[in-house]
This record gives C-alpha cells, sequence and structure tokens, in this order.
C-alpha cells in the first residue's frame, strides 16, 4: 500500500449484518466521504495508489464478502494505521441478538451466515466470528435502542468536523400560477411586493436585469422582508444542520416567477453565502422559458460559494 503525501481520514465500517452499517455509510456520505460499501478487502490497498486521496474515506465492511478474512481485516486496519499517520478508524456497529433477530423478522430476509439456519444460529455465528474486531474497534457505537435518525446524530458528533462539509441551501423562484414547487422545505411570498409587469418597459426584463432590482427596491418594504427573512434563516439553518440535514430547499415566489421573486432570490442567496452557507441558486420559471441556465442561474455572482 503507498503511503499517502498527504493522509486523509479513512474509516473502516463493520459489524453484524443489521447493525445499521449500510445507514452509517450513507450518512458518510452525506457528509463528504467518498463511499464504498461491500468492497472485496484485496481491492482496499488499490484505492490509495496514485494521487492523494481528494476526500475522506469510508468503506464498508461485509462478512458476506467471499474474500473476507478476520486476519485481514485486521492486518488492513493496522496498514491503515500506519499508511494514514494514525488518521484510521475502524468503526463497529454492535446490536444486541434479540434486536437483531427482530430485524430479520420484520424484512423476512435470510441471515448471511445461516441459509439454510435460523436466524438465530446466523446471528451467534456472526457476533462470535467478529469479536475480535469489536475488541479493536477505535469507535463502537450500540445501534441497538437507537434509530436510523438516532445513528445519524451519533455519527455526525464523530465524523462532521472530518470534513468541511456543511449543510447545502438551495434556493429558487418560482410563479405560482404554476403551483409551489415539490420538495421545497420552506416558501417565502413576494406578492405583496410592487410588481414591476404593470410597467411597460420592465415587463419583458427578468429579476437579473438592473432595471428590475432598482424598480423592486423601490419598494420600502423590501428591505424589511428580506431582514426578516434572514432572521429566521440564521435561526433555523444551524438548527437544521444540527438536526443532521444536509441539504435544505427553499422557494421565493411571486406571480409570474420572473421579477420579485427573482430579485429576492438573488438577495437572500448573496446573504447565505456571506455567512458561509454552501448556495445553489435557480430560477424555475425563467429556466422554464430557456431565458438561464438551469439550477446555477445567476450564480457567478456569489464570488465562488455557489454550487
Amino acid at each position: 500500500m503507498a503511503t499517502q503525501p498527504n493522509p486523509t481520514r479513512v474509516v473502516l465500517v463493520t459489524g453484524p449484518s443489521g447493525a445499521g452499517r449500510s445507514t452509517a455509510i450513507n450518512v458518510l456520505e452525506d457528509l463528504g466521504f467518498e463511499a464504498i460499501d461491500n468492497i472485496p478487502l484485496r481491492m482496499i490497498p488499490r484505492l490509495f495508489e496514485g494521487e492523494p486521496l481528494a476526500h475522506p474515506m469510508a468503506l464498508g465492511i461485509d462478512v458476506r464478502n467471499r474474500d473476507f478474512s478476520l486476519a485481514r481485516l485486521l492486518e488492513l486496519h493496522d496498514d491503515l494505521l500506519r499508511e494514514t499517520e494514525g488518521n484510521a478508524t475502524l468503526l463497529y456497529l454492535d446490536c444486541r441478538p434479540d434486536i437483531l433477530l427482530r430485524r430479520y423478522s420484520e424484512t423476512r430476509r435470510r441471515h448471511p451466515m445461516a441459509q439454510a439456519e435460523t436466524p438465530e444460529i446466523g446471528i451467534a455465528r456472526e457476533i462470535e466470528l467478529l469479536r475480535p474486531v469489536e475488541s479493536r474497534a477505535d469507535i463502537l457505537i450500540d445501534t441497538s435502542n437507537l434509530s436510523p435518525h438516532d445513528l445519524k446524530a451519533e455519527l455526525h458528533q464523530w465524523f462532521a468536523d472530518a470534513t468541511s462539509q456543511k449543510l447545502s441551501v438551495a434556493l429558487q423562484s418560482f410563479s405560482y400560477k404554476r403551483g409551489i414547487p415539490h420538495g421545497v422545505d420552506m416558501v417565502f411570498d413576494c406578492r405583496f411586493l410592487s410588481n414591476p409587469h404593470w410597467e411597460a418597459h420592465l415587463r419583458g426584463k427578468t429579476g437579473l436585469d438592473a432595471e428590475v432590482r432598482e424598480f423592486v427596491a423601490s419598494d420600502s418594504r423590501l428591505s424589511t422582508f428580506l431582514g426578516k427573512i434572514s432572521d429566521m434563516l440564521a435561526f433555523l439553518l444551524p438548527e437544521v444542520d444540527r438536526e443532521g440535514k444536509t441539504h435544505v430547499s427553499i422557494g421565493i415566489g411571486c406571480t409570474g416567477g420572473q421579477h420579485r421573486s427573482v430579485v429576492v432570490t438573488e438577495q437572500v442567496a448573496r446573504t447565505l453565502a456571506v455567512q458561509g452557507w454552501r448556495v445553489s441558486i435557480g430560477h424555475k420559471e425563467l429556466e422554464r422559458r430557456g431565458m438561464v441556465p438551469a439550477v446555477t442561474a445567476a450564480s457567478a455572482d456569489l464570488g465562488g460559494t455557489t454550487e
């Protein structure tokens, strides 16, 4: 295994089947890890050949892999500790046998280590096989009484600082004529603001044009509206981030989705970007009309903070 010039964090995730490994892998991926589940042990050293890793890596290890070997797994852990200068973590997800049995009963799946026998036998066999791994674990999480949400929160406490990943905020303007976009987490309504549509020289322009921005800004209510949105998001976004969500979508609507909502979306995006949030912008109605590229509409002005 080639030594990484700038070693990054590597997490090996294992434990008895049904204890939550797949959930953990998905959470780590959301946190910015490059995640690979069920990877054969013989393939892992190849991941560290060549260029340095750009992101921390999470690797799910399953006893069902045909090349699984207890000795090989423990040796791999030793190798990674050496090659990453101690920045390799063996995460073991444990669970009581009765809980594992209940989970298998609910899914009606066969246990991978007892295809022709009862699940109890397979569970006991796997726990015994993994006992040396459990004793070696750097982090041991008992998932017996944890919901997937609880496990996610626990993993955030251990690993959120391993990447610079933050909650991403997707802002999109839209037209109320066409309905609220599917999947948004919260919506703000701009229809009370003065409407540029009724000004003939502005009707064909969009909220990306300076003349429209100036017209909307001339409504004294805009600054108050933006201030209240900023105050609300300043409270909500850190709470959403602490809850473990990795993405939040905010819709900002006006009647036609062309003027006021576009102006407000751009302004809110700039404020959030200055505060350090990862922001992306979409203008649903302008995209539909082919007036602006999708998703990253007008994002260049945010100084490279958007995605």
